[in-house]
């Protein structure tokens, strides 16, 4: 749901909620759902931001909603309008403990700031646990009584999210993972000090316990499995944190002061004061604070930043321009037509936010199988210990109790899921480490699932196929000039201005003329330009060795005296329809020729499109130029006419990603504009090529750090490997324990052997995940 489709009644009100404690899809339906049952209440919750979109009816207070929240288990406060100062804290909304879901945020501690001591704390004391415990040459007299003490703190302090979460889901007659890792935590140092109290004398050698036959010592089990377990907490946490940063971005691109004029004065404010009617002065090199209507001056506009598109926009009296995009030469004054939330850039934001909200979240593989495979160890645990008490009848032998109780903790050790909790995020280590050496970097584990099912990729045009700068594709001369003549004459005069398609023309005219002569002036080997003067919107004139040369649009040249025949106009139309951007010559008083410039195609980007398509993708060109610019884009990199979405406004990408997926497609999308991002959030693939913008990669799910389209099928193809990885980790992680499970609960698997057995799938699922190491090094 969009919130074009909330209801817009003019008793209604929006509302924005920052919601604390959400971490999965259910969060998000349990929050909507509370806030539905409030008579005329519709709620757009956003997991990634932590964010919820509240259309409210009159007679609904701001408490009731909070109160609504709170009832289901989470923290809420109602977010300021904006230029509001911010209201109290937090309201705390977990008086009664909070939901079993909320407790999967308790055990992820949170932040990754949280978690961090708690990980570091448990890493230096579960190493010498481990050395001590599994290496005769650490051990000493009684070394069993130092390992309790030293794993204290771990199973304790460091693992008490994992156990506060338990409580918690188990108040609420619900399992999860936490609910293990707490019970075989506890269960593996519970049994190892209930043995060393039943036997003092147990670890009063190096090597008695092993040699005594007794259940051993499983202190290094406890402390493994917590740190482990928090090694793979804290990088989710971390990945998370970054979830919002693609909307920071974007709003930081808006300009941070405007000049106003007031009486006729300028005066300097802050961009956030601008009011609509307010005329802003805009000075070449700075930015438009904020959407507006020229009112005086003409001058060039680079929109970039905000279209992704290359070609700087010609503006003047009556022009609309857009804040945060930079007047790149003449002085304007622009009137604020749109400010704060309405302007494009606010817009923009909310159309990411929007986007995030509508992709629904993969649920990991392994938090599924565990919906089923908790509930079963636990019952098998007690069901184990029950049956040998059955079986050895009435007057239970302190041996036979202790046989029962052995093989009960067995189970749950051999069940405790340290492979398990490895499995994604040593995986995803190896996985993202290989990407980072190739120029590649993945988001996070869901990320993997949207590669595995893609079918149809979006390629933004510019900046992604194509180079993104102007550069001099042709040059027509009519006679008698010559188009040696035409570049030459034309570069000189251009190398005086600072407009990018003067830049272009300048630069094409030097490499051009390799063999021209070195000069002293700011020419860089082109002929010195005297009596040089330019018009923003127009063009330029100077003159060149002695001889007056203009260059610009048409009516720049009308203005100068210069006659246009038939024939030239002709020429014009021709090399506009193609696609380029056309730039008149004039020398002497007449028209001497036409340069073309066009934005270049990437080299490979032809070849990209062939692998992405091996891949079984269908390759689609996405861009806001005019047809003709697309379609001869699209013709030189193997894409089909039909597949050419031409003319796209931002909002208008965000609509082909969605008719899209209506229509079936799971969909990717490449780009690295701001104007890419929302599309770039609403895919369910999302790539951003590196040479773009910070919000188009915050806002993608995958990013590649170079300039080369064939890293984008570069990184299909090793996020599916890394998920093939991934799923074969979790297949040899619960192999270990279908297989061992059985085998504990009839008694023939002690804890000791059960804890080697799970060292030995952790070690197996390691080793599995390094081979990701090698991808990509024979191609």
């Amino acid at each position: 749901m969009s919130t074009e489709q909330l209801p817009r009644h003019s008793e209604n009100r929006v509302i924005e909620l920052e919601i604390e404690g959400m971490t999965c899809a259910s969060c998000v339906n349990r929050v909507e759902k509370k806030l539905g049952k409030l008579d005329g209440v519709q709620a757009l919750v956003n997991l990634p931001l932590e964010s919820a979109h509240v259309t409210v009816p009159a007679g609904i207070t701001d408490q009731q909603i909070t109160d609504q929240v709170a009832s289901a288990g989470y923290k809420a406060r109602i977010k300021p309008p904006q230029h509001e100062p911010a209201r109290a804290p937090a309201r705390e909304t977990e008086e009664h403990g909070g939901s079993a879901e909320h407790a999967d945020h308790v055990a992820h501690g949170g932040t990754a700031q949280a978690l961090k001591p708690r990980l570091i704390v448990a890493a230096m004391l579960t190493l010498p646990v481990f050395l001590i415990s599994m290496l005769p040459a650490f051990q000493f007299p009684n070394w069993g009584w130092v390992a309790a003490a030293v794993a204290l703190p771990v199973v304790s302090w460091a693992a008490w999210p994992f156990h506060r979460a338990a409580a918690i889901n188990a108040r609420h007659l619900a399992s999860t993972m936490d609910t293990l890792v707490s019970l075989g935590v506890i269960a593996a140092y519970a049994f190892s000090v209930g043995q060393l109290l039943a036997d003092p004398r147990l670890t009063q050698h190096p090597g008695m316990e092993q040699m005594e036959g007794s259940g051993g010592l499983y202190f290094e089990v406890a402390a493994v499995v917590t740190t482990f377990l928090l090694l793979g907490r804290f990088l989710e946490a971390n990945a998370k944190a970054k979830a919002g940063d693609a909307l920071k971005a974007l709003l930081n691109l808006g300009a941070k002061d405007a000049t106003v004029l007031v009486n006729g004065a300028e005066v300097k404010i802050p961009a956030d004061q601008l009011a609509v009617g307010d005329v802003i002065v805009v000075r070449p090199g700075e930015k438009i604070a904020t959407d507006g209507i020229v009112t005086s001056g003409s001058s060039a506009v680079d929109a970039s930043l905000v279209t992704g598109e290359s070609v700087p926009v010609e503006v003047g009296p009556g022009s609309p321009v857009t804040g945060a995009t930079i007047n790149a030469s003449g002085r304007l004054l622009v009137r604020a037509i749109r400010v704060g939330a309405e302007t494009t850039l606010a817009q923009m934001g909310r159309l990411v936010a929007q986007a995030q909200t509508g992709k629904a979240p993969i649920a990991r593989l392994a938090d599924r199988i565990s919906a089923v495979f908790v509930p079963i160890v636990l019952a098998v645990a007690v069901l184990t210990f029950a049956a040998w008490l059955l079986i050895a009848g009435p007057g239970v032998t302190g041996s036979e109790l202790r046989s029962a109780f052995t093989a009960a903790v067995a189970v749950l050790v051999i069940a405790c899921p340290c492979a398990l909790g490895l499995a994604t995020p040593v995986g995803l280590l190896a996985g993202t480490g290989r990407g980072a050496q190739l120029g590649i970097l993945i988001r996070g584990p869901q990320v993997l699932e949207d590669t595995r099912t893609v079918d149809t990729i979006l390629l933004d045009k510019t900046g992604t196929v194509t180079s993104g700068q102007l550069a001099v594709e042709s040059t027509a001369a009519f006679p008698p000039f010559s188009e040696a003549d035409v570049l030459r004459l034309a570069g000189a005069v251009e190398a005086a201005s600072e407009h990018p398609i003067a830049h272009a023309i300048a630069a094409a005219a030097r490499a051009g003329h390799p063999a021209m002569s070195p000069r002293t002036d700011d020419g860089g080997g082109l002929p010195a330009v005297v009596d040089f003067r330019s018009a923003p919107g127009g063009g330029v004139v100077g003159t060149v060795e002695g001889r007056p040369v203009i260059a610009g649009r048409t009516s720049w040249l009308e203005d100068n005296g210069v006659a246009l025949e038939p024939v030239h106009h002709s020429a014009l139309r021709s090399a506009e329809d193609s696609g380029s951007t056309a730039i008149w010559v004039g020398v002497d008083g007449e028209a001497a020729g036409i340069i073309c410039l066009r934005d270049t195609v990437k080299p490979g980007s032809a070849e990209a499109i062939s692998r992405l398509k091996r891949l079984g993708l269908r390759p689609i060109l996405l861009t806001g130029d005019n047809g003709a610019v697309a379609a001869q884009v699209a013709a030189a990199v193997g894409i089909p006419a039909e597949d050419v979405f031409a003319g796209v406004l931002p909002e208008g990408k965000v609509d082909a990603v969605r008719r899209l997926q209506a229509g079936g497609g799971t969909v990717a999308m490449a780009g690295d504009g701001v104007n890419d991002a929302p599309a770039l959030a609403q895919a369910d693939l999302g790539i951003a090529m590196g040479s773009g913008t910070d919000v188009a990669i915050e806002a993608a799910d995958l990013t590649v750090m170079g300039n080369d389209l064939g890293q984008v099928a570069t990184a299909i193809e090793l996020s599916r490997r890394t998920l093939a990885t991934i799923k074969s980790n979790l297949f040899w992680a619960f192999f270990y324990n279908a297989v061992g499970i059985p085998v504990a609960a009839l008694g023939l698997l002690n804890p000791m052997i059960a804890g080697v057995a799970m060292a030995a799938s952790s070690v197996l699922v390691v080793t599995n995940s390094l081979r990701l190491r090698g991808f990509g090094s024979s191609k």
